[in-house]
């Protein structure tokens, strides 16, 4: 049985004390932020915009890059005057990238989860189709809002994700890669009403950040170090396994799913080879030895079960959905745990988790479905995107976050 994390933080992880910007992934202690005047506007006698090199360098380019001056201050309640203006401003900055640091995320216990996973297992789809759920359905059932922490955000998730997968129905391309261009994050805030028997209700907030990964980048260890440097700022780790990329579950599902598999020719997309250059990295951040167990927890999902499920027998605990009251059930955590294990040894992958086993103090294992259906010719299915326990790694994280209760509904 696992128990949830303590709410001061992950062991091996930096106190909340210090920020992680969720853009360079650099520690930064609250006193050295940094602030940026609001400029000029209308009548507003601000600061004029000057090329901000830092953050030009960042992004690769002077477009967009000319902006009011960032200056030093102690701050109070999040605030400052612009030494050059005389103006207040509460625009917070990274004191590296020079990247806006949302006032949400610097003002509430913050967590990075990574979105790892080779290429085509899914990763684009996958948080489209969370985000819309937890603004939505599962949101609901947990009494919690989802609220971007930035425009950029906003823009993001309608431009890249909602648009084209939910509106127009079109699939999602294939991840960049960070080779390209810094990628942008997804910045979150997560508000949940706790309501006790005896007490009264309190909200409890937790920044989100999500990143995910290009399949390509995670191909070579020299790449992993250039461009991933948030795997050594994640706070937790959830890793998209395509089943179809095991031999042995794509044999039992040929005629449903037509065409060949290229990553049996390509041992650098393989689920193990992708998770074990991961581990590296982590380890580099941890500072670990060889055999001692990694703190940060992992979720592995098998993604695409819809394609799975009528394989399976009846009485699977994948043909089960979830029950849906605003905790987690861990009963049913279980029996999915013990499902997708004997699924891997059955398809002769079991040392994935046997190596998971040996590598991280706590992981756990899914199966869920972002579509819920077999795309047809780039497009969602006729039926449209039917998500199947999309929301389980991150409802099993907000738990070991002590954001989540944990029951056991058959008494054990």
């Amino acid at each position: 049985m696992t128990r949830p994390l303590a709410r001061v933080g992950i062991p091996g992880v930096p106190s909340r004390r210090e920020i992680t910007c969720p853009y360079c992934f650099a520690p930064v202690a609250p006193q050295r932020i940094l602030f940026r005047c609001r400029g000029q506007a209308g009548r507003r006698q601000g600061c004029a915009p000057v090329l901000d090199r830092e953050l030009a360098e960042y992004t690769g380019s002077t477009a967009g890059a000319s902006l009011p001056p960032v200056f030093a201050a102690p701050g109070r309640r999040g605030r400052a005057d612009c030494p050059g203006c005389g103006l207040p401003t509460g625009n917070r900055a990274c004191p590296h990238c020079h990247n806006p640091l949302p006032s949400a995320y610097c003002d509430s216990p913050g967590r990075i989860v990574a979105l790892v996973g080779a290429k085509n297992a899914g990763k684009s789809t996958y948080i489209a189709v969370l985000l819309h759920e937890l603004m939505n359905r599962v949101g609901t059932e947990l009494d919690a809002s989802l609220v971007a922490c930035d425009d950029r955000t906003i823009e993001r998730y309608k431009r890249d994700f909602a648009r084209p997968l939910l509106e127009e129905r079109r699939l999602l391309p294939t991840t960049a890669s960070a080779a390209t261009g810094p990628r942008e994050p997804l910045v979150y805030l997560l508000t949940r009403t706790r309501r006790g028997r005896f007490s009264r209700p309190r909200n409890d907030s937790l920044a989100l950040v999500l990143f995910d990964t290009a399949g390509e980048d995670l191909r070579s260890r020299e790449v992993t170090d250039l461009h991933l440097r948030y795997l050594e700022a994640a706070d937790a780790i959830v890793f998209l396994v395509d089943p179809l990329e095991l031999p042995g579950a794509r044999a039992g599902v040929r005629d449903a799913v037509p065409g060949p598999r290229a990553a049996g020719d390509d041992p650098d997309s393989e689920p193990l080879n992708v998770i074990a250059r991961v581990t590296e990295a982590l380890r580099q951040r941890h500072g670990t030895r060889p055999g001692e167990p990694l703190p940060v927890p992992v979720a592995v999902a098998l993604t695409k079960i819809d394609v799975l499920r009528p394989a399976l027998l009846r009485q699977s605990a994948l043909h089960r959905s979830r029950s849906g009251r605003g905790v987690l059930d861990l009963d049913d955590r279980d029996a999915v745990d013990e499902q997708v294990r004997a699924l891997l040894h059955d398809w002769q992958a079991g040392q994935l988790d046997t190596y998971l086993g040996q590598q991280y103090a706590d992981h756990a294992l899914f199966g869920l479905s972002a579509l819920g259906g077999v795309p047809d010719r780039g497009r969602v299915g006729a039926g449209g995107v039917r998500p199947y326990r999309a929301e389980d790694p991150l409802l099993w994280l907000l738990y070991r976050f002590g954001m989540l209760d944990g029951v056991r509904p058959g008494g054990g």
